[in-house]
């Protein structure tokens, strides 16, 4: 049942502040540049965002990889509430790092809180009091690669792996 696992030892805790007005994504990839970030986990995101995009499957493409015509692109442009923000760093083999992040956010519609989530891309615009916490790893037992089933980049460990 599991495809890959490994450990990773905790090397230290990130956390930053995001400038209001900033791109959530683009302020992750900076910090993570900043700190020479090459792999970790993405632990808590908080704050308000002014637009966020949510990318979300519609169904699973009979055949791989998953397209445009699969997925649904969500843009809410008024103040959102981020109530949470997961994700993945891991060390490409050629060179750089990939993130892989998924977020909700909670909003008012007809004086109710609903909650939204999905993949984050670009185009979520951080409000105020933005803050984000990265668990780094080291990364002797993780990296980013191509996974020939799903035909997409894809998170791996050297222990138990193909």
């Amino acid at each position: 049942m599991i495809e890959s696992i490994g450990s990773q030892n905790i090397e230290r805790v990130v956390q930053f502040r995001v400038k209001p007005g900033s791109d959530l994504l683009a302020a992750i990839e900076e910090a993570v540049k900043l700190e020479d970030i090459r792999a970790g986990v993405i632990v808590s995101g908080l704050g308000a965002l002014k637009k966020a995009v949510f990318r979300n499957l519609k169904w699973f493409p009979e055949s791989y990889p998953v397209t445009s015509q699969d997925r649904l692109y969500l843009e809410v442009e008024k103040p959102l509430e981020l109530v949470s923000l997961v994700g993945w760093i891991a060390p490409k083999r050629d060179g750089g790092v990939e993130i892989h992040a998924h977020f909700s956010a909670s909003t008012v519609e007809n004086e109710r809180v609903v909650t939204l989530g999905g993949h984050l891309t670009e185009g979520t615009i951080c409000g105020i009091k933005t803050v984000v916490s990265i668990i780094v790893t080291a990364d002797s037992e993780i990296y980013a690669g191509y996974d020939e089933a799903t035909q997409t980049t894809d998170i791996f460990f050297s222990r138990g792996s193909d």
